[in-house]
């Protein structure tokens, strides 16, 4: 464990020189004085690492000096054949780029490594999108992407889900995008719209690239923007993964359950709104029955997942959708009953 640290730690001063205790520490997840001791660990095993203060301080390597730690071992091999997904990089345009690489990294390999790492990609294979979901790529996304890339601020048209089955309406912003983000088979541009001032969520904004519309460089931004550089992608979307999925479930339901229909609910319908649902339902009525409220995208979209539960739903509010749910049992009820009349 140690010795992949320091290898890990030679490598960091190696690449980045410069890096202060501090920086190392959060790269290795280990304090600044586990940093110290390991640098004096490198030294004694004669690797010429030093630190210096002062504003160009930080830890250097000797002038000229490069460590010889860069040989492949197999498993490092066959991870970097599993770093990308071939769909993404087909998505993003970069399927030509990342062949290419690959390429060449297998000609630097020796025969051993190589045959490692080819056979990680037979064993091996990540299908990102979603069971019955055909999968395709946004119109928008290589633009999007090569702005992500060269920090160039763009100005998106993008769909906003109506609410309570109100048709979409077309919202026009500039954004900065500071990353891409594939979930479930759905693409996201996360970013920050500028002069925006800090609001509850900071200032960074999260859209689906498929309701993007039209996109163009932003007027009049000739030079790239100046990303803030404590922002981390991964870091980002897992501290707002959650926040966000709840965020799209604006409207409200209230629902009386069977039994079979509360072990069926988080089947049907978004697992934050499910949890959050059961964990406000009320105790078992007479017929054992639940009554819950179920937070949902709108109410078209509760109508086509609580449809599914059949018998097992009954809808007692907003009256509208109640309604909706009348109806429709009215229509399957002519139907089936037209068809018993016409077998007798």
């Amino acid at each position: 464990m140690r010795a992949a640290r320091l290898i890990r730690m030679a490598l960091l001063v190696q690449s980045s020189p410069g890096l202060t205790a501090a920086a190392l520490a959060r790269e290795l997840d280990v304090s600044k004085r586990t940093v110290i001791r390991d640098a004096q660990a490198l030294q004694e095993a004669g690797v010429p690492i030093r630190s210096e203060r002062g504003r160009a301080g930080g830890y250097h390597l000797a002038p000229g000096h490069r460590t010889r730690l860069t040989t492949l071992h197999p498993t490092e091999a066959e991870t970097l054949y599993l770093s990308g997904l071939p769909t993404a990089l087909r998505d993003l345009g970069l399927s030509d780029a990342a062949d290419t690489a690959r390429l060449k990294l297998s000609a630097t390999l020796l025969p051993s490594l190589r045959a490692a790492a080819e056979s990680s990609v037979r064993r091996f294979h990540l299908d990102a999108p979603a069971w019955f979901r055909e999968p395709s790529a946004p119109e928008s996304l290589p633009d999007l992407a090569r702005a992500v890339w060269s920090d160039r601020t763009v100005e998106l048209t993008y769909a906003r889900p109506g609410r309570d089955g109100a048709p979409p309406r077309m919202v026009t912003r500039l954004l900065e995008p500071y990353g891409l983000v594939l979930k479930a088979g759905v693409w996201y541009v996360v970013g920050r719209v500028p002069g925006e001032r800090e609001g509850r969520d900071g200032t960074w904004r999260t859209y689906r690239v498929d309701r993007v519309t039209a996109l163009s460089p932003a007027p009049g931004a000739d030079e790239p923007f100046v990303r803030d550089p404590s922002f981390e992608l991964a870091a980002h979307w897992q501290a707002h993964a959650a926040g966000f999925a709840r965020a799209l479930l604006r409207t409200t339901v209230t629902v009386r359950l069977t039994e079979r229909g509360l072990r069926r609910l988080p089947a049907v319908v978004d697992p934050a709104g499910a949890g959050e649902a059961l964990a406000s339902a009320t105790a078992p009525d007479a017929g054992r029955r639940v009554t819950l409220d179920l937070p949902v995208e709108s109410e078209d979209v509760a109508f086509g997942q609580l449809t599914g539960l059949g018998a097992d739903v009954e809808v007692l509010a907003p009256q509208g959708l109640r309604a909706r749910f009348r109806e429709h049992a009215r229509a399957l009820a002519a139907l089936y009953g037209a068809e018993q009349e016409d077998q007798r």
